[in-house]
């Protein structure tokens, strides 16, 4: 199984980045996706997740300023941010997972967002 993000980097504070992570060696559709970040000296936090049905869940912190999306025929979610902040800045992981069944991780990407 691999998760491969993509889409980090350094932004200005205000504007916007789009996180990508596509999946391969699980069955994309029946999996729940979902974007986590970690700061430095932070725990690792849910940012949003979606479900195989398209339902969506954000974080407080994010909710009207992130977008998750799915597109199954690509085997991919996205993550559209948009007005970020300074405190947004973390490394960003995607996750697929079965609940109770299983869980995935991908390799993180950095996203830096400068005040």
């Amino acid at each position: 199984v691999q998760l491969q993000a993509s889409g980090g980097g350094l932004v200005q504070a205000g504007g916007s980045l789009s996180l990508s992570c596509a999946a391969s060696g699980i069955i994309f559709s029946i999996n729940y996706m979902a974007w986590y970040r970690q700061a430095p000296g932070k725990q690792r936090e849910l940012v949003a997740e979606i479900t195989t049905t398209g339902s969506t869940n954000y974080a407080n912190s994010v909710k009207g300023r992130f977008t998750i999306s799915r597109d199954n025929a690509k085997n991919t979610v996205y993550l559209q941010m948009n007005s970020l902040k300074p405190e947004d800045t973390a490394v960003y992981y995607c996750k697929a997972f079965r609940p109770g069944r299983s869980v995935y991780w991908g390799q993180g990407t950095q996203v830096t967002v400068s005040s």
